[in-house]
């Protein structure tokens, strides 16, 4: 069969398709022809690093993705765990890494509205936001301008569409200057009987268009995001997408009143790739073929060609398979909320993908070798090289220090950002950002709640990515744990600079490796994500980032612990950690920034001692012994004391019995909590703990105005705070 092509194909088309010689000669295989322009660009479309994984999925495989409360792992739009009593929250976390660096409003705001759609694809009603953003150093010409760029567009979109954003992270660091990270988070609850997947089945049935209107914006989005950034960066800004939040409220509202009707039998969000990704998703997963006509696609724009139409990224789309005797029903409702509907193909018994555009074919490929025959890397990779060990450290006075490192831009208040979020939307927020997870009350259900944490210390990473995925997971595990929350599945965001050096393919399956280690052992599956490979600009990639995304499931919010200290007069007590008191300053933030020195090796991650003591502290929040919990990371036991006086206003008095030192105060050592409970509680926890295998220490005592640690100067809260609230104001407004 010969399907007319008005486009010559050539290598440089080829190359500008992101496809290698040796893929193009894949397709020719294949199916025995020179492909036309619209086949090329779907193949690149499906084949690329951003959709078909192909450098990834060889160690993707090998992660744990089950457990006794896992109804849906990876292959879905999102995520499902079941929380009991007929209801499951749905959640994903995905990169919009590229194009928040090209256009950071737009950018940042279609990643929340791709991560919404996932979920509410699915048959839930979102419930919380999160992010994970880093950026590049402060004094960089460009930080200032995506900062704002991107807290607006989180904002802008979020609060339009009506989600509370929960939690996320902020970090600072060169490494970043030129492809900053956009990890988008969102969580939503469903009922266990009322889940909707992407399989299509039954033959002859329609293929219905649902939502905005198609347009130019974002052709070649997916492509662009899977390759690395060069000096043309600028003629990248086309392949932004561009979002409306409020008609996305509409499809939210009109999709979960449809799948009441009975009328869905498979839907699929139109993101990365459009119509072609949803199209050959449904029919490939189905063992059906599909026939789409693009004269019957709702477009925006005039003279759009079939390559244009197959492969925009414009918001707000879906695509359905209808039970054909429901079609009025189903239409009635989308045209009540002001939405297209448009029955644009049907499934068929060919495993064909045909396209037909103004009377001609432009299009016929085998619909299951679109994804099944992607290429598959098993890339070279190389062990990174160990970290050399950490030389001697100079003492600093502790009271300077800890002000310096709350002052700075990795540990200043997030306050500027968060507050530009609506944050109590829904009106079921327990606790906003700014503790060490949120946590959203589950409507209908008279005690029970979720808890939300996203995790990653990309210097770690850097340093040793097996012991950095494990802290990853760890970390995300430990901030739910904090709360009283039980972790139950995880999501990951794993960004990477370009997987062809085998020193970053290094890093990514060392990474993979432990944090595939530590979810096995915490029990904490991965059951959703997202690869984001080549965040490089002229030979300069990032730091590898996994980004973990946790939920927790919180049985009695009446008992929930917050980092605030709860009153005065409360003992203060440091559980876990390998002998309780800090040792390790490899890596640390105070090594760094107090004496700008990036080096050793980051802490060790004892992951059964890590499940030991956190089933430990959550059983003492959850038989109401304490309410006031914080976890101990960046800047140690200090920085974690500071920020429970800060949440507070309440001071405390710290010994130093392990020795008034830099490594007491300063060091990061992993799985440690700072526990504050009533005193004549005291002996009797430490105990427990000892007797549990648990490290116990006794700190100190709440009260007062002042944070007094050791033999330090006294420190008024008031300073604190002044200090730690006045860094990102000062930055953005300078």
């Amino acid at each position: 069969m010969t399907i007319p092509n008005a486009i010559r194909i050539t290598d440089d088309l080829i190359s500008a398709h992101g496809l290698k010689p040796d893929e193009y000669q894949r397709i020719l295989d294949l199916i025995g022809r020179e492909p036309t322009f619209t086949e090329l660009g779907i193949f690149s479309a499906m084949w690329n690093e951003h959709c078909s994984y192909k450098s990834s999925k060889r160690w993707l495989r090998t992660l744990p993705t089950s457990g006794p409360r896992v109804i849906q792992g990876p292959g879905e739009n999102a995520g499902i765990v079941d929380i009991g009593d007929g209801q499951c929250v749905v959640f994903k976390m995905e990169s919009h890494n590229h194009p928040s660096y090209i256009e950071p409003y737009q950018g940042a705001a279609t990643g929340v509205g791709g991560i919404l759609r996932d979920v509410f694809t699915m048959g839930a009603r979102p419930i919380a936001a999160m992010n994970a953003l880093r950026f590049g150093a402060p004094d960089h010409p460009k930080t200032k301008h995506l900062v704002a760029g991107v807290v607006a567009g989180i904002g802008g979109y979020g609060n339009s569409f009506g989600v509370p954003t929960v939690g996320g992270e902020v970090n600072f660091d060169a490494r970043y200057n030129g492809n900053i990270l956009v990890n988008a988070f969102a969580a939503g609850l469903a009922n266990t009987d009322a889940i909707f997947y992407s399989k299509a089945e039954g033959v002859g049935l329609p293929v219905v268009y649902l939502g905005a209107k198609t347009g130019r914006d974002g052709v070649g989005g997916a492509t662009m995001a899977s390759a690395e950034f060069d000096a043309d960066i600028d003629e990248k800004r086309p392949t932004v997408q561009v979002g409306d939040p409020f008609t996305e409220k509409c499809l939210l509202e009109a999709c979960l009143e449809l799948m009441k009707t009975g009328a869905v039998i498979a839907i699929q969000d139109m993101g990365a790739a459009g119509l072609t990704c949803s199209a050959v998703e449904m029919g490939a997963k189905g063992d059906l073929g599909i026939e789409l006509d693009l004269d019957h696609v709702p477009v925006r724009e005039e003279r759009m060609s079939a390559y244009e139409m197959m492969l925009s990224e414009s918001q707000e789309r879906m695509l359905m398979v209808l039970r054909p005797d429901k079609r009025g029903e189903a239409e009635a409702i989308f045209r009540k909320w002001g939405l297209d509907f448009a029955v644009v193909g049907k499934t068929t018994d060919d495993l064909r993908f045909r396209i037909l555009h103004q009377g001609e074919e432009v299009a016929n490929l085998p619909i299951k070798e679109l994804g099944d025959e992607a290429p598959e890397y098993d890339r070279p990779w190389i062990v990174p090289a160990a970290p050399a060990p950490l030389g001697a450290v100079p003492q600093t006075n502790a009271a300077d220090a800890l002000l310096k490192l709350i002052g700075s831009p990795d540990l200043s208040s997030r306050r500027w950002v968060w507050e530009q979020y609506d944050t109590l939307i829904q009106g079921n927020s327990l606790q906003i950002p700014g503790g060490d997870a949120g946590v959203v009350r589950v409507e209908d259900h008279p005690t029970k709640a979720l808890a939300f944490s996203s995790d990653v210390t990309p210097r770690y990473c850097e340093a040793d990515p097996f012991e950095g995925g494990k802290q990853a997971v760890a970390e995300c595990w430990r901030n739910l744990t904090a709360t009283g929350a039980e972790p139950l599945a995880a999501t990951d965001n794993l960004n990477f600079g370009n997987p062809e050096r085998p020193e970053i393919m290094g890093q990514f399956v060392r990474a993979v490796q432990g944090v595939g280690e530590a979810c096995k052992t915490l029990g904490f599956p991965i059951v959703s994500g997202n690869v984001s490979l080549y965040n490089e600009t002229l030979g300069q990639g990032i730091l590898p980032t996994p980004t973990i995304g946790g939920v927790g499931l919180i049985p009695d919010w009446s008992r929930m612990a917050k980092i605030a200290f709860a009153g005065e007069g409360l003992a203060v007590l440091l559980l876990g950690g390998p002998d309780g008191w800090g040792t390790h300053l490899g890596q640390s933030v105070y090594l760094r920034d107090i004496h700008g020195r990036v080096e050793g090796p980051p802490p060790p991650v004892d992951l059964d001692a890590e499940r030991r003591t956190g089933d430990f502290v959550r059983g003492l929040i959850r038989a109401g012994r304490t309410t006031s919990v914080h976890d101990c990371s960046d800047g140690g036991l200090a920085v974690a004391l500071a920020e429970m006086a800060m949440a507070s206003g309440i001071g405390a008095a710290i010994d130093a019995p392990g020795g008034d030192t830099a490594e007491t105060f300063f060091g990061e050592d992993q799985g440690r909590y700072v526990v504050a409970m009533a005193e004549d509680m005291r002996d009797a926890v430490v105990a427990e703990a000892r007797k549990a295998g648990v490290s116990a220490h006794m700190l100190g005592v709440t009260g007062g105005t002042d944070l007094k640690l050791g033999d330090a100067r006294a420190v008024p809260v008031s300073e604190l705070k002044a200090v730690h609230e006045g860094w990102f104001p000062a930055f953005m407004d300078g």
